[in-house]
């Protein structure tokens, strides 16, 4: 299959970013100090080079831009100072824009439930997440027993703790979606 460059991706990206792909020489640093990069079907540094050739269909059904914890390792790993993370950022921004169906349909319903527990609550609440979780996913049994055994041994608590400044997360959550 012969695909041809277009420059179009790569503007979009840059406009929405702020970040050059165009920049990115492939060292693969990003790739390497990825701390899950073992889970991707795509690295940071591929993501990139799907970004300078365009591959737009191929990046917003991808599993990484969902996989990617935003933890920034790659961004300063870069000798050219490309927020890498900031580029996946806006693909999975994009993704949820143009409804693209990733590999693994569960991958950004998670997504939703973890940003929608900490716009609720201002932090992760285990039992709130995976309550949205597994009724989202219709996945609701297939772990019972761990939910059980880490109740029993107090690993997760049944009542959410909230923070005491959730009110200005969720104003910082109203203002993102703008």
């Amino acid at each position: 299959m012969i695909h041809t460059l277009t420059p179009d991706l790569e503007r979009e990206v840059e406009r929405r970013s702020g970040q050059k792909a165009r920049n990115c020489f492939q060292c693969g640093k990003c790739s390497t100090g990825c701390l899950f990069n073992f889970a991707m079907d795509i690295l940071p540094h591929q993501v990139i080079k799907l970004v300078q050739y365009g591959q737009k269909e191929r990046l917003l059904s991808s599993g990484t831009i969902w996989i990617c914890a935003s933890c920034e390792t790659c961004t300063v790993r870069c000798p050219n100072e490309i927020e890498v993370a900031r580029v996946i950022d806006t693909l999975r921004q994009m993704a949820l824009e143009e409804g693209a169906v990733p590999a693994d349909r569960k991958i950004p319903i998670f997504h939703k439930c973890f940003l929608g527990n900490i716009a609720a609550t201002g932090r992760i609440s285990e039992p709130v997440l995976m309550g949205s979780y597994k009724t989202l996913s219709g996945d609701l049994f297939s772990d019972i027993g761990l939910a059980v055994n880490m109740l029993a041994k107090g690993k997760i608590k049944l009542i959410p703790q909230m923070v005491k400044g959730r009110r200005e997360v969720r104003r910082i959550f109203k203002e993102a979606a703008r």
